[in-house]
């Protein structure tokens, strides 16, 4: 039977501030792509979504991001790439001890926002996050865009690269995502959201947002935990998944 994996953000509350609903996405997803406290998150947070994704059977990963907590880490920060893998390596080794005390461990890593979308061109930027992934002292796997610099940067340091596409985005003819600061950016429908992701996983291919057809092969599938309707929309995906022949199980 064919597989994909869910993932979806999580850990993203900070303070008073709650940003998704983590323990009812951890239901129908089989990853976890958990904040590390640069653009969202913070200890307590971070700790308890580990141990509620311990708990769900759900593998854990770490959502990496620039240094932009007020920005929720949706703004290019232009840091050098020195500052950056440092930055990125803090995360990991954060990440690490806090799932390391809920009984697991990193099993992936996930850019966020802003790095995710600036490693698919930016070749120092995108060095930067394999350089401090293998300053970590292992070969976690990199989720990142098809067709990005990232990901060939990632394969070549003997790293595993790990195409994902996302459920409730909407993508640009040349397979980037929509810009946030445009319109239709983002999807809210789970009916359509669903059929894509089956049309995506059965025919490897998408429809971009001027309906031309895009081809991709992906290992995975996200789910924004911020998105209206996340939860919905990942119950109604894997149904629709399972409905078609496709389990759900993560790609580590």
């Amino acid at each position: 039977m064919p597989y994909i994996d869910l993932n979806a953000d999580v850990g993203e509350s900070f303070g008073n501030w709650t940003m998704g609903n983590d323990a009812a996405i951890f239901v129908p997803v089989s990853s976890a792509n958990v904040a590390c406290g640069f653009h969202a998150g913070d200890p307590s947070v971070i700790a308890q979504t580990c141990r509620d994704a311990v708990a769900a059977g759900v593998t854990i990963g770490a959502h990496v991001g620039y240094r932009d907590l007020a920005g929720f880490g949706r703004r290019f920060l232009d840091c050098s790439p020195t500052e950056l893998a440092d930055d990125v390596l803090y995360q990991l080794g954060a990440l690490e001890a806090l799932a390391r005390a809920a009984g697991a461990g990193i099993k992936y890593v996930k850019p966020h926002g802003a790095l995710y979308n600036t490693i698919v061109h930016h070749e120092a930027h995108a060095q930067a996050v394999v350089d401090a992934i293998r300053a970590f002292g292992s070969d976690l796997p990199v989720l990142l865009l098809p067709g990005s610099v990232a990901l060939t940067k990632a394969a070549a340091a003997g790293l595993r690269p790990v195409a994902e596409a996302f459920a409730d985005r909407n993508y640009n003819p040349d397979g980037t995502l929509v810009s946030r600061r445009e319109a239709n950016a983002v999807l809210h429908d789970a009916g359509q959201v669903t059929e894509n992701m089956v049309r995506l996983v059965t025919e490897a291919k998408i429809v971009a947002i001027d309906g031309s057809v895009i081809p991709m092969n992906v290992e995975s599938i996200c789910m924004h935990g911020d998105t209206a309707g996340a939860v919905d929309m990942a119950t109604a995906v894997r149904a629709g998944l399972e409905n078609a022949g496709v389990s759900i199980k993560s790609f580590v």
